[in-house]
């Protein structure tokens, strides 16, 4: 086998096609590294990227009688001058294949937005589907589901202040498990997910990596599931709600410090998403040494340390200068707080690793996924309605 049809075999065992692969190459005007094809693969997801949907989630209204805060990882209005920031998100696949962890993942992951945006935040809610409870599998699937979001919020100290569930056919293959947050904020305060200013630092906070949910952007969410799930089980993440309520607060006081340009949570494509978002939306670049990166496991690749899921952790943009004063902070409520870059001002996501680079890709090529408009056809039961 050549390297061309190598690359290609690696590129679409992580959900890329031929396609998606000579777009890459004409990006780079190059073959791409193993690292760079993960993080394109991670980031042009329809998690991520949302490829197949953001034609229609560009249709939704953007104006309303309130100021409308849209761009970031949480939407919010404005009344006078306080900020409510709310997000949703799906955690349907991974609530289907380890649905304990899977709906507790996705509670942490959208409270971390709420908080990125330097909201405190107040409460959750939940949306559930199920198949027909005369399945023993759809039993399962409940008690373990409300289980993994009562434990998380329970322990994070955000109480579910509502929710909403229905039973239906159509549910049968796959649960659907969206979960809500809501925080305040003075809008004053709220930080944007950005690095900007050249020479300051990136710094990594909370828990450590390891290799829990590495892949699970591309693996759990754009891929169909089928009675092999069990084996996808490494990708979904395993949650800490006594670390992320560490997290929570010491990234609030932080945030009053003043020294925070931007920050962003590492979930979904973790240090590859927060690295390249946050790149792009300051019209910059970041450098980053994957040698500084705590690690709770031995071994990791490079590509595994940019893709882990591992839960609460976010990436910082902070004055160059204030590091000691925020890793203080966050090293008196027991949390990891390391500079593993800098801000540059060439656009660039490059990533070394043992002092050789191992990833250089344009931030705002990662982040604007290819867009398709998929196929469809009208349901024939909406006939009857």
């Amino acid at each position: 086998m050549n390297k061309e049809d190598s690359t290609l075999r690696v590129a679409k065992s992580l959900g890329l096609n031929e396609k998606d692969l000579e777009r890459i190459r004409g990006i780079l005007k190059r073959e791409p590294t193993l690292t760079e094809i993960a993080m394109f693969s991670a980031q042009w997801s329809e998690h991520c990227g949302y490829s197949s949907s953001r034609y229609y989630l560009k249709l939704l209204p953007r104006k309303g009688r309130c100021e409308v805060l849209i761009g970031e990882d949480a939407g919010g209005i404005v009344w006078k001058d306080l900020a409510i920031i709310f997000k949703i998100e799906s955690h349907n696949h991974p609530s289907y294949v380890e649905p304990k962890q899977g709906a507790a993942t996705g509670v942490g992951g959208i409270i971390r937005d709420i908080f990125a945006s330097g909201a405190r935040p107040i409460a959750c809610l939940n949306s559930l589907r199920f198949g027909p409870l005369s399945e023993e599998r759809n039993r399962y699937l409940l008690r373990e589901v409300v289980e993994g979001i009562q434990f998380y919020g329970n322990c994070v100290g955000v109480p579910t202040v509502g929710g909403e569930i229905y039973f239906e056919e159509s549910y049968r293959g796959n649960c659907l498990v969206n979960v809500m947050s809501v925080g305040l904020a003075k809008k004053k305060e709220l930080i944007k997910a950005q690095a900007r200013g050249k020479g300051n630092s990136i710094m990594y906070v909370g828990a450590a990596t390891g290799r829990d949910g590495i892949g699970g952007c591309s693996v759990l969410a754009s891929q169909e599931l089928d009675k092999r799930e069990e084996k996808k089980r490494p990708s979904v993440q395993i949650g800490d709600p006594f670390t992320e309520k560490c997290l929570i607060e010491a990234t609030l006081r932080a945030v009053q410090t003043g020294y925070i340009v931007g920050m962003k949570d590492m979930g979904a494509a973790g240090l590859t998403c927060a690295s390249s978002e946050m790149s792009a939306q300051g019209d910059s670049g970041i450098e980053i040494d994957l040698d500084k990166v705590p690690r709770r496991e031995q071994g990791m690749e490079p590509w595994e340390v940019m893709l882990s899921e591992s839960q609460e952790r976010m990436l910082l943009c902070v004055q160059r200068g204030k590091e000691k004063k925020i890793r203080d902070l966050f090293l008196e409520w027991g949390l990891n707080a390391v500079v593993i870059g800098e801000v540059k001002e060439d656009g660039m996501v490059r990533i070394k690793d043992r002092g050789r680079i191992v990833a250089e890709i344009p931030a705002k090529a990662l982040v604007n996924a290819p867009v398709y408009r998929m196929p469809f056809t009208k349901p024939s039961y909406l006939k009857e309605i």
